[in-house]
């Protein structure tokens, strides 16, 4: 490890992240490294981790490098590494543009959810091409004290359960993971979100994320959302072939989805860097033992 390690730090609607550049993977990120990392009190705090490396130097990216020159290995809050994270590409696709790495316009980011396209707009909005949605069948049930709500079950290369509630309140603290069941619907975990109405295709929502409870922001959670709204109003773009563009208010700002005819979905939304330094390594060691 180097006597200093350089990171940045950025967020996506409030969904933020310590960024590590590493091109050649060089820098061990271990679960107890990213903690420490994330940790809000003690560490430099985030949601999660953007280990930023090219795709031919991480073993479980090399088979996209010819797709994707750069993979987004993203942890969580926790260190527990993720599939995806919708926010995380905004913000990774900005680090590579402020690098001198990419400039505006169409890139693909490699993740273990697969390559997303991105645009990066003059405008400043980052644009990401989140995949299809998968609807498993089966009915979920998702709790927060008293109060139990049936969910829609959306996997957008991570899982959530989508639940729509009267009041946000209702969602609780989420400090802890709602209880879900049945316990096979999600044998690694869930994200949840609690969803509101606000008007016509206008939603909001807040979302206990696994790994980091809740998050001012969820990129998947509100394409999950989106998804989920849609089905609920009766809108199926792969039968009308009419797209269905939602507005989903999060707590750290807004989020615009479209799904398109062909099931892929869009996100647009901010991506910004707020500052960049040193990590010491000696700091580091210490601080997880």
């Amino acid at each position: 490890m180097s006597t200093r390690i350089a990171f940045l730090k950025g967020h996506g609607t409030e969904n933020d992240f310590v960024i590590v550049p590493d091109p050649e993977n060089t820098i061990d990120l271990p679960a107890a490294v990213v903690a420490a990392l994330c940790d809000r009190r003690a560490g430099i705090g985030g949601d999660g981790l953007l280990h930023v490396v090219r795709s031919a130097e991480h073993p479980e990216a090399a088979h996209l490098a010819g797709e994707a020159e750069w993979f987004m290995d993203y942890r969580n809050g926790d260190g527990s590494v993720a599939e995806m994270c919708g926010n995380g590409v905004r913000v990774f696709a900005r680090y590579l543009q402020r690098a001198g790495h990419v400039t505006e316009g169409d890139l693909a980011v490699a993740t273990r959810g697969g390559v997303k396209a991105v645009h990066i707009a003059k405008a400043g909005d980052v644009t990401v091409g989140m995949g299809k949605a998968l609807l498993p069948e089966g009915d979920v049930t998702v709790s927060v004290g008293d109060r139990s709500w049936p969910a829609r079950n959306v996997n957008m290369g991570n899982p959530h359960a989508v639940a729509f509630v009267d009041d946000l309140a209702h969602a609780g603290d989420l400090y802890s993971p709602p209880p879900f069941s049945p316990a096979a619907a999600y044998p690694s975990g869930v994200n949840v979100e609690f969803v509101v109405d606000r008007g016509p295709r206008h939603v909001a929502m807040r979302v206990h994320e696994r790994g980091a409870g809740e998050t001012r922001s969820c990129g998947t959670g509100a394409c999950a959302v989106a998804v989920a709204t849609a089905r609920r109003d009766g809108a199926d773009p792969g039968a009308t072939g009419i797209p269905a563009t939602y507005t989903v208010d999060v707590p750290g700002g807004t989020l615009v989805i479209t799904e398109h005819s062909d099931g892929e979905i869009e996100m647009t939304g901010p991506a910004v860097i707020v500052a960049e330094g040193e990590i010491d390594a000696d700091w580091l060691e210490n601080a997880v033992g």
